[in-house]
């Protein structure tokens, strides 16, 4: 297969970032990064635009390490409490997945905050009660971590076994039937 070497000119996931020359197959560089305008062909006049490349690289990293850096201190501070629903035996009916986390995370947070679900750390969604601290890692070099307490659902509200029923006011009982003859 024949390959060519382009400079990117945006990040592209799992290839590289802006100003860096990648050796790609010459048919995806012809067919989709030049035609897309995420990548050129190396020329002298390209060689000498990878300055402002660089330069529009290294704000758009300082960009994301500063927001994920206040993102990170904003997670610090959180304490969830999330309700999981049991059995009588105490045992889980679901999970806790890193997709609830995020969401109610975004839902603590504000509009403003965005967070990937594959940022969280879980090795196995969580199916116990009690308390867990959560890792979610927002940048290459920012971590945060936070607490997360899980309650099992209506265990307060949870009726004793052998308590009488309370009926509606005003019942009397079961009408009695009809028959037409």
């Amino acid at each position: 297969m024949a390959t060519t070497e382009v400079i990117l000119t945006e990040k592209i996931a799992h290839l590289g970032a802006e100003a860096d020359v990648v050796k790609v197959k010459a048919g995806f560089a012809r067919n989709y990064l030049i035609p897309q305008r995420k990548a050129v062909e190396i020329t002298p006049a390209t060689l000498k635009r990878i300055n402002q490349l660089k330069a529009k690289r290294a704000e758009r990293e300082a960009r994301e390490l500063n927001e994920a850096e206040d993102l990170a201190r904003r997670i610090n501070k959180l304490k969830i409490t999330m309700e999981l629903e049991t059995g009588e035996t105490g045992k889980a009916f679901g999970s806790i997945t890193a997709a609830d986390l995020a969401d109610r995370i975004v839902k603590e947070l504000g509009a403003k905050a965005e967070l990937d679900r594959h940022k969280i750390q879980l090795d196995k969604p969580i199916k116990e009660t009690g308390a867990h601290e959560i890792t979610i890692k927002l940048h290459q070099d920012v971590t945060a971590k936070f607490s997360l307490m899980v309650k099992a659902k209506g265990a307060d509200a949870a009726p004793t076994e052998g308590a009488p029923e309370e009926k509606p006011e005003g019942f009397k009982g079961k009408p009695k039937a009809r028959h037409a003859k």
